[in-house]
């Protein structure tokens, strides 16, 4: 088995091995919280540069009571903005993609705004009186840029810059060549699951259940399969691929098809790696592909399960086949875990439900939970507050922690 180039944080001797208390799944006051202060101000994954190839294209990328439009200039430069005319607030753009020939053009009343943001004119603009231009271009987006993927972030929040953020991810982007990936045939997905978004992100957070509940994933890379805790809200997992002939009809195949990639450092070459970002990121590389997977809280019990696919330029035949197996074989292991999404999230509502007792193989969920723990101290209570006391009661907490002596 190869090693892999990043150190882990060890797994205590002695932790504390329950979860979040289950009430925390259920609030409707707390996901008002974490909206706030959790999505909101930490670094969203929106797209690829090359999903918007020419000036005028663009993609959408809506958050919980935010939504934005990223877009290439006139100019070549890739900008995002508030999906918001400055007149009325409704969307510039509607849609998951599109482009604008020259101008956007909102739909509601016709106001016509350059390719860079600012305002091109208003209709009818003798009926504003004396209204300046300049000040009502769309509203900006903070976006960064990593290696092709592009960043969104709608207000301040306690992560530094991406590329600092990310920089232990950097090598291995680099050498996946990430700044070139090219939208796949099906590129963006997303679809809504029956249940809180921490219950998605639980189960993604551990690999205790492949062995049993991914048979496809086990046959491939299971015996190697390793999750390394890093700093920062960051992980990685990896499972390398080859060891060991496969008897199911896409792990076969993929196996007799997945590019040896020698330009790959030898961590890679075999090996489908996932890259996780706090609070709700995953990209996953394998040597013919690239994904990112996000979960997004529509509500307490509703959550919209959504991610981008990419493949490399000059695509051979065999990597393409390899390209559509892998698919496959992702294809069921999400499917699993939407399951057990929903079966882990019903367990929330049981009165028999006594709270988690983790595995050492479950660390990384419990380090989750104790960043969400961090920003949000509420969730340490065991008992639910009144609802309308949670933002209160978490106030309180972080005062107190804050507290000299």
């Amino acid at each position: 088995m190869t090693d892999f180039p990043l150190g882990t944080r060890a797994v205590p001797d002695a932790w504390d091995r329950r979860g979040l208390p289950a009430w925390t799944y259920r609030s409707e006051a707390l996901l008002a919280l974490e909206r706030e202060r959790l999505f909101l101000t930490h670094w969203q994954v929106a797209g690829h540069v090359n999903d918007i190839p020419a000036p005028g294209d663009w993609f959408a990328f809506d958050m919980p009571g935010e939504r934005a439009v990223v877009m290439r200039g006139e100019d070549g430069q890739v900008r995002a903005f508030h999906n918001l005319c400055r007149h009325r607030g409704a969307r510039v753009v509607d849609g998951a993609r599109g482009h604008c020939r020259g101008a956007v053009v909102c739909p509601f009343h016709g106001w016509v705004y350059n390719l860079d943001g600012s305002l091109r004119g208003a209709a009818r603009p003798s009926t504003f009186g004396a209204m300046d231009r300049a000040a009502f271009g769309l509203k900006p987006v903070e976006m960064e840029v990593f290696h092709g993927f592009v960043f969104l972030r709608f207000a301040p929040g306690p992560q530094p810059a991406v590329a600092d953020l990310l920089a232990p991810f950097a090598a291995d982007f680099a050498a996946y060549r990430a700044g070139g990936l090219l939208p796949a045939e099906r590129s963006h997905w997303a679809f809504d699951l029956p249940v809180n978004w921490k219950s998605v992100r639980d189960v993604d957070n551990e690999g205790y259940h492949v062995a049993l509940a991914h048979p496809g994933l086990q046959e491939l890379y299971g015996r190697t399969y390793r999750d390394l805790h890093l700093d920062d809200g960051l992980s990685v997992s990896v499972g390398w691929f080859g060891d060991a002939p496969g008897r199911g009809w896409s792990v076969r195949r993929y196996l007799r098809h997945a590019p040896a990639r020698p330009d790959l450092p030898p961590h890679l070459r075999r090996a489908w790696t996932y890259y996780g970002l706090f609070p709700n990121a995953v990209f996953a590389f394998t040597p013919e592909a690239a994904q990112f997977y996000q979960e997004l809280p529509v509500a307490p019990g509703l959550t919209r399960l959504t991610g981008r696919m990419y493949r490399g330029p000059d695509e051979a035949r065999a990597t393409r086949i390899a390209r559509y197996l892998a698919w496959r074989i992702d294809r069921a292991t999400s499917a699993e875990d939407r399951q057990l999404s929903v079966w882990s999230d019903e367990s929330m509502r049981s009165a028999a439900f006594e709270g988690f007792h983790l595995s050492d193989l479950e660390y990384g969920l419990r380090r989750h939970h104790d960043a969400l723990r961090r920003i949000l101290p509420v969730m340490t209570l065991p008992e639910a507050p009144a609802e309308g006391e949670i933002a209160r009661r978490n106030d309180e907490l972080i005062d107190r922690s804050t507290r000299p002596g």
